[in-house]
């Protein structure tokens, strides 16, 4: 017996089997035209009258379609006078030949539609899209889960409250506050910036400082080659400046890096895409890649940079506003970290004004204020002169799922650039606002006047 007819007479004979079922199963499953309007029937049926049909209904409906001729019409009598159930078999092995059929049958499709579009055939898509294609077919899963129950599920619910949350910490300690222990899976979490800033020095270290907490980190670069990101790593594990690592003698380098070897079980790969030309589809591909050829799966992901990425879901040079495009990015990304249950590091660009901006908002977010309605967390990287002379950075929260982001809301970290290094600073040290002063003052801003609560400092805030 075919697969195809062994799907159909259970659609039709097994309500549990249908409701199991038909949200994943699709007419271009089955191969046979007729078998593809008896499947349409069906569906049709289920969703009309919330029962599966009877064969008699299923000729009815057939009958009733002005669309079919008379060949179709005996056809689709014969496909529906063969759905009987002469013995009806383990309900889990039918569920999951039915999933292997449709996992099957969407990988097939997708290679066949994928060669349409790179013979040309296809007016609609182009070769950008294949990667999201394929693995959009490789995903295919059954998912009954329909939903929490918010009476029903409260024991879970409480469970889930007092469940101590994996997550990926930081090496900063007011990081880690504001941030409840570090960064939570499957959540995208940006770094603003401007311009040699240090927004990859900052993904640079915190990828370091992951390795030497023995995760797995995937650090992709769409700007910078892959051994000037391994040679800013090298500096801050080494513990050398990033311009004496080419005077160090072979042996001494050995020695350094062994010592890293030795101290960690986690790995760390750099992969490198030329410049707007990569997307989601494209990540998925590495994964599954590193995860065949290395049994590697990442613990955490840094993208440097989300702006010079690709989407996926619009076709480069499609007439679409920035920001849409930079939405559709972080959409993209962030239902990556989804699907790889990983947190997901990147960063953006402040907007001409936001890089001479000594307090940054969202709204100096360059080219798109889509991305800080997508992301978990975002944070603004600040430099001025008098930062830099006191070897210090600030750090300003713009966006926080984890947290309040008023507590603790601007704070400095200490950085060492020759060593591509973050440190605490010690409070000491910090610009203290007084805990009684929460004066709201207004921000005149391009997004228009908002009460902003600058003042309302946190125990190491400041203004």
């Amino acid at each position: 017996m075919r697969v195809e007819q062994l799907v159909l007479k259970h659609l039709i004979n097994n309500e549990d089997y249908a409701r199991k079922t038909i949200p994943f199963l699709q007419k271009e499953y089955f191969t046979d035209s007729n078998e593809q309007i008896v499947f349409e029937k069906i569906k049709t049926f289920i969703a009309s009258y919330n029962s599966i049909p009877s064969k008699e209904a299923l000729v009815i409906e057939i009958d009733n379609d002005k669309t079919l001729n008379d060949e179709q019409f005996k056809s689709c009598g014969k496909v529906i006078n063969e759905l009987v159930v002469d013995e009806a078999p383990d309900l889990q092995w039918l569920l999951d030949r039915t999933e292997k059929f449709c996992q099957e049958k969407a990988v097939y499709n997708a290679i066949m539609e994928s060669i349409q579009i790179i013979d040309g055939k296809d007016k609609k898509s182009n070769s950008g899209s294949i990667p999201t294609i394929l693995s959009d077919a490789l995903s295919v899963s059954f998912d009954n889960h329909i939903g929490h129950d918010f009476l029903d599920d409260a024991d879970k619910r409480y469970d889930f409250y007092h469940k101590v949350e994996d997550k990926i910490p930081f090496d900063i300690d007011l990081m880690n506050i504001i941030t409840k222990g570090g960064l939570s899976k499957k959540s995208l979490n940006i770094i603003l910036a401007g311009t040699g800033v240090g927004k990859s020095l900052a993904m640079c270290h915190w990828a370091a400082n992951n390795l030497t907490e023995g995760k797995n980190v995937l650090y992709i670069t769409l700007e910078m080659a892959e051994e000037r990101i391994a040679e800013r790593i090298d500096a801050n594990l080494l513990n050398v400046p990033l311009d004496d690592l080419g005077s160090l003698s072979e042996d001494l380098y050995k020695k350094k890096i062994n010592r890293v070897r030795k101290e960690t079980a986690g790995k760390l790969i750099i992969k490198e895409y030329p410049t707007a030309s990569a997307g989601t589809g494209h990540f998925r591909h590495l994964l599954n890649e590193l995860s065949m050829k290395r049994n590697f799966k990442p613990d955490i992901i840094y993208i440097d940079y989300l702006n010079i990425a690709l989407s996926m879901r619009i076709k480069p040079g499609a007439q679409v506003n920035s920001y849409s495009y930079i939405k559709a990015i972080a959409e993209e990304l962030r239902g990556l970290a989804v699907e790889r249950d990983v947190p997901i590091v990147s960063a953006t660009q402040t907007t001409r004004k936001g890089f001479t901006n000594s307090d940054p908002g969202l709204e100096d977010t360059s080219e798109s204020f889509g991305l800080p309605a997508t992301a978990d967390f975002m944070i603004a990287m600040v430099s001025s002169d008098d930062l830099q002379a006191q070897g210090a950075i600030m750090f300003k929260q713009l966006k926080n799922r984890y947290s309040d982001p008023v507590m603790n809301k601007k704070f400095k970290v200490g950085v060492d650039r020759a060593k591509m290094r973050l440190f605490d600073i010690d409070a000491a040290y910090q610009d203290l606002t007084p805990a009684h002063d929460t004066q709201a003052v207004m921000d005149n801003t391009t997004t228009g006047q908002r009460i902003n609560q600058e003042k309302i400092a946190g125990k190491l805030g400041f203004n």
